[in-house]
C-alpha cells in the first residue's frame, strides 16, 4: 500500500530554515504530483506548494513564495520542501500527500523565539 513518511521538522528560530523530506512507497512515484500541505492548531489544512510530475512545475501559496522551494528526486521518491526566512506563522504540522490522496503522517515545525 502507499506510505509516505515526512521528516526534518523541529524547533526553529525566526529568520530559520528547515528542510522537510518525504519519503514514499508502494507507488510509481515518478508519476504521481506531490503536495505540500500544513495545519497549524485549531486551524483548517491548507495547501502549501505542489511539483508536478513530468515537468516538475511547481506552484506555491501566496503565503511562502520566495521563502519555501519544493522539489523531488524520482530516483529516492522523495519530495522535500526547503523552508527559509521561517516565521511564527509557519508553526504547523507539515504533511506530504500525493495527488491521488494519500497522506503521510506529518512533521511538526515549530517557528519561536
Amino acid at each position: 500500500q502507499v506510505q509516505l513518511v515526512e521528516s526534518g521538522g523541529g524547533l526553529v528560530q525566526p529568520g530559520g530554515s528547515l528542510r522537510l523530506s518525504c519519503v514514499a512507497s508502494g507507488i510509481i512515484f515518478n508519476a504521481y504530483t506531490m503536495h505540500w500541505y500544513r495545519q497549524a492548531p485549531g486551524k483548517q489544512r491548507e495547501w502549501v506548494a505542489t511539483i508536478s510530475a513530468g515537468t516538475r512545475t511547481t506552484n506555491y501559496a501566496d503565503f511562502v513564495k520566495g521563502r519555501f522551494t519544493i522539489s523531488r528526486d524520482n530516483a529516492k521518491k522523495t519530495v522535500s520542501l526547503q523552508m527559509n526566512n521561517l516565521m511564527p506563522d509557519d508553526t504547523a504540522a507539515y504533511y506530504c500527500m500525493t495527488n491521488t490522496g494519500d497522506w503521510g503522517q506529518g512533521t511538526q515545525v515549530t517557528v519561536t523565539s
